[in-house]
């Protein structure tokens, strides 16, 4: 039986005594979620040297294989850039480097696995947003939200049966 702390226990979705419970809607359907390419883009030589962070910065020298995209090195992320260039300021815009390819599916881009899209929530109002949408969305409660907000969060959410990503994030319970 969970109960909660003395403070909680008339929060309805902490004890076991209230059986009207709204069930959580399940995701919509979508097409499966592929990731074209799952792991990280290394900085080139972050392997050999322990100075050279592994974090991806673009080659630039001349003679660099990688930029050059020889066969047999590390593959290069392939970026688009924001905008073409609109003054002389932006005169060192290289567009001949835009390339598609790693992208996913536009239907399917910054989806869990769950099947719902992230929403951060600050706020029990931010969770009435997602009322129509719950299919779509899934709330997430903010980092700098305090305890006592997230359990008016997450009882709110229980009542309009939105999925909550990380709704035992400190919320502390007694078993």
């Amino acid at each position: 039986m969970v109960t909660a702390l003395r403070h909680l226990d008339n929060v309805p979705f902490l004890t076991t005594t209230n059986h009207t419970a709204v069930k959580m809607v399940a995701a919509k359907k979508h097409v499966p979620i592929i990731k074209k390419h799952r792991k990280r883009f290394n900085r080139h030589q972050s392997d050999r040297f322990k100075c050279v962070d592994p974090s991806w910065r673009k080659p630039k020298g001349i003679d660099n294989a990688v930029r050059r995209r020889f066969k047999g090195q590390a593959a290069m992320p392939k970026v688009r850039l924001p905008h073409p260039p609109d003054s002389a300021k932006d005169a060192f815009y290289f567009a001949a480097d835009i390339r598609i390819g790693y992208g996913s599916n536009k239907k399917t881009r910054h989806m869990m696995p769950s099947g719902h899209k992230a929403f951060v929530v600050n706020n029990v109002a931010d969770v009435d947003l997602l009322l129509m949408h719950n299919s779509t969305f899934a709330a997430e409660i903010a980092h700098a939200v305090s305890a006592r907000k997230r359990i008016d969060i997450i009882a709110r959410a229980k009542q309009l049966g939105v999925k909550v990503t990380n709704g035992k994030a400190r919320v502390k319970t007694e078993s």
